[in-house]
């Protein structure tokens, strides 16, 4: 008789089992999902604050064009902590005159550096245009709504889906500043996928090497040197987004970015900072 009641209550366990076992390898999956663009941030704090020069190229021309702050702190977002990091570009005096640039990108993350809005407001030669990205994490899969406008009027709201972690401008800065470089060899690709408009595209950080760099602070810091490239087929080659420098030390504060306009490149080079994590090296 026993054996029976324990046959039967162990049937009972395992129909239970069957039936629970896929919600639990559901919530594994989407648990998995979170986990994968999770990453130990080892490099910034909150309050931290770099102002740079901005220089403007533009065929022959070549001039100091303004100043650039990339500042973050920690703020709520839908009732989160998370980390707000902004980076703003103004031109300013002759170049503002000749071709006006006031750009400002925002990067929200959470404590664990995953990607959760994205917004920009571009203002370059007098034409303006903005953009929107913003992340859900939800049964298994990354759903990101992409909106642009332009010149005041919708160029596309979309939503774009993938089952891999995916990076807007400013959280793959965050991301770049906490990698282990230290096994790295020059020409090494991490692979990122990123947003790119309204599509996701391959994006390698490339690995270049330690070098030293003078910046308008007057002082010489060791640094590595990076390419942020991006594939798309509507390049025939690779297409280098960003170029940036950082210190190769625990703070990998960026010294240097070159990043690429719709018209020439602006140049940020580091002029001073507070708030760092770390005493520099």
């Amino acid at each position: 008789m026993n054996s029976y009641k324990e046959l039967i209550k162990n049937k009972i366990m395992v129909q239970k089992l069957i039936f629970v076992f896929p919600f639990l390898i559901f919530a594994f999956f989407v648990q998995n999902i979170f986990a994968q663009c999770e990453k130990e941030n080892i490099a910034f704090q909150s309050g931290e604050k770099i102002t740079y020069d901005l220089y403007f190229k533009y065929g022959v021309i070549n001039a100091k064009a303004g100043i650039g702050t990339l500042n973050t702190t920690t703020t709520n977002l839908n009732g989160k902590t998370v980390y707000k990091t902004q980076l703003q570009a103004n031109s300013t005096g002759i170049t503002d005159k000749m071709f006006p640039v006031n750009d400002t990108l925002t990067g929200y993350v959470d404590m664990k550096l995953v990607p959760l809005l994205f917004t920009k407001g571009a203002s370059e030669g007098g034409e303006y245009s903005s953009e929107r990205q913003s992340f859900s994490y939800e049964n298994g899969k990354i759903a990101i709504r992409t909106i642009r406008y332009r010149k005041g009027k919708l160029s596309f709201d979309e939503i774009i889906t993938t089952d891999k972690c995916t990076y807007d401008y400013v959280s793959v800065l965050n991301y770049a500043r906490n990698l282990d470089y230290s096994e790295m060899q020059p020409g090494e690709n991490t692979h990122i996928q990123f947003v790119s408009g309204k599509k996701i595209v391959d994006m390698y950080l490339r690995y270049l090497g330690t070098t030293k760099v003078k910046t308008n602070d007057g002082k010489t810091y060791d640094a590595i040197e990076l390419s942020l490239m991006i594939l798309d087929k509507v390049f025939a080659d690779q297409k280098e987004a960003m170029k940036v420098t950082l210190t190769d030390d625990l703070n990998r504060m960026p010294l240097i970015i070159d990043t690429g306009l719709k018209f020439g490149t602006m140049r940020c080079v580091l002029n001073d900072y507070s708030g760092i994590r770390y005493p520099i090296n």
